[in-house]
């Protein structure tokens, strides 16, 4: 499934792995203020923050999986299938679709308080982009330079929880992932000492054996608990360079590679793209399985006080440097 986490150094970065076993057609989208969002049912929308983030333009509209706007407020949307439920529209006022949610959110709000003031008032429907396109089962990170929360919407209501570990997977509930981490509370990065017993000359033979004991497989709380680890962590100087570098490393603990996951016959779920966005800058950089070299496109460096979409897409092909 996916993967998404925050980063801060310098600047603030977010971004995520996308896993699946095929794409929809992504590109790096850019919504300028003054685009129409065709919002379904709420007509009256404030005035729109330009948004970058990676999206699948269906009918010349972005349906995001992740983005930022030009504010610094972050938001990606992961699987969570079983969990969801989205009450059907009713026609009353705050009625917002699961597939406009991001643009809505990002259009609207500067900061995460801004976000859960505005959650007390709107509401998250099931209604369909198209009727080919079912209504997807996900739960969100929402985050800026100061604070994070994870957001789900199931049965029993709306939950937003703080996320102190700024990380995201899939199932189960988030506060289940993150009562799981106390399991591990016995891993470090430092080199174990022998507390197995006094009667035995016990001593560690390898470097990284303080986290010995910490998940590798692909499973959602496996990776949850690979990233919050990696991430907590993690050390990089604070230049943009050793900064993008360092959270790629992070979420390269949980890519996926291609025959690892089988969810059907010959068929596998890779990690089809991988982004890191300063949100602080507003660049949105990207790799994907077929190319590892960074890539990013810079929201400021395009006309955002525009009418149409922008859209790039992804750099395809492995770019290899030969040296000789």
């Amino acid at each position: 499934m996916c993967t998404a986490a925050t980063y801060q150094t310098k600047d603030f970065y977010f971004g995520r792995t996308l896993d699946y076993e095929f794409s929809y057609g992504n590109q790096v989208v850019i919504t300028p203020r003054n685009y129409a969002f065709p919002f379904r049912h709420e007509k009256n929308v404030p005035t729109q923050y330009a948004i970058i983030g990676m999206a699948c333009v269906m009918d010349k509209v972005p349906l995001y999986y992740d983005a930022i706007n030009e504010k610094g407020l972050c938001i990606a949307g992961l699987n969570f299938v079983g969990n969801v439920y989205y009450p059907p529209a009713t026609g009353k006022a705050g009625e917002v679709a699961q597939f406009e949610w991001i643009p809505y959110l990002l259009g609207t709000c500067a900061t995460v308080q801004e976000v859960k003031v505005l959650l007390n008032t709107i509401t998250i429907v099931d209604t369909p982009f198209r009727a080919d396109l079912p209504t997807a089962q996900l739960h969100w990170m929402i985050a800026d330079a100061s604070s994070c929360i994870t957001v789900e919407s199931m049965k029993d209501g709306l939950h937003i929880y703080d996320n102190p570990v700024g990380v995201l997977t899939n199932n189960p509930s988030f506060e289940q992932q993150l009562f799981n981490l106390n399991n591990y509370l016995h891993l470090s990065v430092k080199s174990p000492q022998n507390t197995f017993s006094s009667q035995l000359n016990l001593t560690p033979y390898s470097r990284g054996m303080g986290a010995l004991g910490l998940p590798g497989d692909l499973s959602s709380q496996s990776r949850f608990v690979r990233a919050v680890f990696v991430k907590l962590n993690s050390r990089s100087g604070d230049s943009e360079a050793e900064s993008v570098s360092q959270f790629f490393h992070i979420l390269g603990s949980v890519d996926q590679q291609r025959g690892c996951c089988e969810v059907a016959p010959e068929q596998y779920e890779i990690t089809i793209y991988t982004s890191c966005c300063n949100a602080s800058k507003g660049i949105y950089y990207y790799t994907t399985y077929d190319n590892h070299q960074i890539s990013g496109v810079d929201m400021h460096q395009e006309n955002l006080d525009g009418t149409q979409l922008i859209a790039y897409a992804p750099v395809k092909g492995e770019q290899i440097y030969m040296q000789n």
